[in-house]
């Protein structure tokens, strides 16, 4: 039997994506007051367990270690530009990857004043297609709170499974979060 290994040709030159609306690049630098408007959102921060940022300049140390996870082959970060404006709307990519298991988890940012646009569900097309077509995976995961409804859909959209539900999973400002993981598998729906 043939042994199948990740195509990692892809972390020769960043892959950018393009769908109707959306660039989808590298994240860089200048991207860093974006993504603290996002992360210091509540709105944006309802459902992933995770501090507000206080200061920007944890959004530029986000930056720097998105960067290097790419350099290092740990994870690729893009970020989501509007074609016809040009602005950083949204962060999205593989925050890991399992190469024994050609295997890596998804998962992304969206800023409120874009959701229900489905611009979501075409950055994550065009991710999900990179991933099983370009960079070779096998299946990709989500991890995400069990009462997050919009993510869920979103991923139920695209054809992801229900794998578990995690009981009490994280403890994160004095509560128990369940925790859901849904799975897509290539050529599984």
């Amino acid at each position: 039997m043939q042994e199948r290994t990740l195509n990692t040709k892809v972390f020769e030159s960043f892959p950018i994506l393009q769908t109707q609306r959306l660039l989808l690049r590298e994240i860089r630098p200048e991207d860093a007051d974006s993504i603290f408007r996002m992360r210091s959102n509540a709105r944006v921060n309802r459902f992933i367990a995770r501090p507000e940022m206080k200061e920007a300049s944890s959004s530029e140390e986000l930056v720097k270690r998105t960067i290097n996870a790419y350099k290092n082959r740990q994870g690729i970060g893009w970020t989501g530009i509007l074609r016809n404006k040009g602005e950083c709307i949204g962060t999205c990519g593989f925050n890991s990857i399992d190469y024994p298991n050609l295997r890596a988890e998804i998962g992304g940012e969206l800023n409120p004043d874009f959701w229900g646009k489905r611009i979501a569900l075409e950055a994550f097309t065009a991710i999900i297609n990179f991933g099983l077509k370009e960079f070779g995976l096998h299946s990709i995961e989500a991890k995400v709170q069990a009462e997050n409804r919009g993510a869920i859909f979103l991923l139920e959209t695209l054809g992801f499974k229900k794998e578990a539900h995690f009981r009490d999973r994280m403890y994160f400002q004095g509560e128990f979060i369940d925790m859901a993981v849904y799975s897509l598998v290539k050529n599984k729906k």
